[in-house]
């Protein structure tokens, strides 16, 4: 008789681990951290080809004409898309011919649901859009204080930010840690 209560409860407990709840999973913000919390390991940075010889970045100005020449390309992925971390760590971007996305912890960005936005976009027209977000597991290819072409995007990194302005709009951004301009 004891063997049979047995044979039934390990029945019960069986049957309870496959036991599934309709419905669909919801979470509300700050309801934990965002998803994944790990970073993926750093790539190298594109070097330019050596029979270019590289400057220090200068500000970019509206209208100015840009040479390929004189930006190191990085290429995009089988998808269209590029994915950089600036030299610091701090900022980790995913640019295509459409829009350039930022993920941060910025000092001074709006409140978006309660909690201060950690990534903000800028589209080839403009638009520019802040969010509460993770870019998630992205091959990330850290670059150093040059100034890089991607997917129509010309990329100035310097000590105080990174510049991304569209080749064929004129339009982008400018972000730090504590600054994000837009034009």
């Amino acid at each position: 008789m004891l063997g049979a209560h047995l044979t039934l409860a390990a029945a019960m407990l069986l049957a309870g681990c496959t036991t599934t709840v309709d419905g669909h999973p919801t979470a509300a913000p700050g309801g934990g951290p965002p998803e994944p919390s790990f970073r993926p390991p750093r790539s190298s940075t594109p070097q330019p080809p050596s029979s270019v010889p590289t400057k220090p970045p200068t500000p970019d100005k509206p209208g100015t004409p840009h040479k390929p020449s004189d930006a190191v390309p990085l290429p995009a992925d089988e998808n269209g898309y590029v994915f950089i971390e600036t030299k610091s760590g701090r900022t980790r971007c995913q640019i295509s011919s459409r829009q350039v996305d930022c993920e941060a912890e910025f000092t001074n960005s709006p409140l978006k649901d309660g909690e201060h936005a950690n990534g903000v976009s800028v589209s080839s027209d403009g638009t520019v859009q802040w969010v509460l977000g993770n870019l998630g597991d992205i091959p990330v290819v850290t670059i150093d204080y040059l100034t890089y072409q991607a997917q129509g995007w010309r990329i100035k990194a310097g000590l105080d930010g990174t510049r991304f302005t569209n080749d064929r709009t004129g339009h982008g951004m400018f972000v730090s840690i504590e600054n994000v301009e837009t034009f």
